[in-house]
C-alpha cells in the first residue's frame, strides 16, 4: 500500500469541511476513497475510520460556529439573506418536528443555530457519520470490486452492507418520527 497518509489526510480534511458546511464534496472524497480501498490501493476499515472521525469533528466545528455565530451569519445583509432565513425557518421547523432526527438531514451549523444541547448533537452527529460512511463507502467498495470483475460472494455482501446500511438508517428515522408524532397526537 506505500505511503499513503496524504490520502487519507485529504479524505479527513474533504469530508470533515463537508460536514462543517463547507461547500466541499465529502461524499465524493469518500466514495473516490473506497473504490481506491476496493483496488488495494487503501485499506477500507481505515477509510471508514477516517471519514467518521472527520464526520464527527467536521460536524463540532460547524455547530460550534452555528452555536457561536449562527444567527449573526444568517441575519446579515446580502443578497442571499432571504435564503439563508428560509433555510434556517425550515430547519428550525425540523427540530421543532423530528427532534435530534433532524441532526441527520440539516447541516451541522443549523444544529447549533437552534441551540440543540451540545452533548446530544455529538452523540447523534456521530452515530449520522458512522451510518452515512458505512454505507457510502461499502458501496463505492463494493462497486469498485464489482466493477473490476471482482464478483465473490465477498464482495457482493459488502455493496449489500452498504446499501442496506443506508435503507436501515432512513427507515429508523421514519419510524422514530412516526411514533413519536403519534405519542404527541395521543397526549393532546
Amino acid at each position: 500500500m506505500g505511503s499513503t497518509w496524504w490520502q487519507y489526510l485529504l479524505l479527513f480534511l474533504a469530508v470533515g469541511a463537508s460536514w462543517a458546511g463547507v461547500p466541499f464534496i465529502g461524499t465524493a472524497a469518500l466514495g473516490a476513497a473506497a473504490v481506491a480501498a476496493s483496488q488495494d490501493k487503501l485499506d477500507p476499515a481505515a477509510v471508514i475510520v477516517v471519514a467518521v472521525l472527520a464526520g464527527e469533528a467536521g460536524g463540532l466545528a460547524g455547530y460550534a460556529i452555528g452555536r457561536r455565530w449562527g444567527r449573526r451569519l444568517l441575519e446579515r445583509p446580502g443578497r442571499h439573506r432571504a435564503g439563508r432565513e428560509k433555510m434556517m425557518q425550515r430547519g428550525e421547523k425540523l427540530y421543532a418536528r423530528w427532534g435530534f432526527l433532524a441532526v441527520f438531514v440539516t447541516p451541522a451549523i443549523v444544529s447549533g443555530t437552534a441551540k440543540m444541547p451540545p452533548y446530544r448533537f455529538a452523540l447523534w452527529n456521530l452515530l449520522d457519520s458512522l451510518g452515512w460512511s458505512v454505507s457510502v463507502a461499502a458501496s463505492a467498495y463494493g462497486v469498485g470490486r464489482l466493477a473490476t470483475g471482482h464478483h465473490s460472494g465477498h464482495d457482493v455482501a459488502i455493496l449489500l452492507i452498504g446499501l442496506v446500511a443506508g435503507v436501515l438508517v432512513a427507515v429508523a428515522a421514519m419510524r422514530r418520527h412516526r411514533r413519536r408524532r403519534t405519542q404527541r397526537l395521543g397526549s393532546s
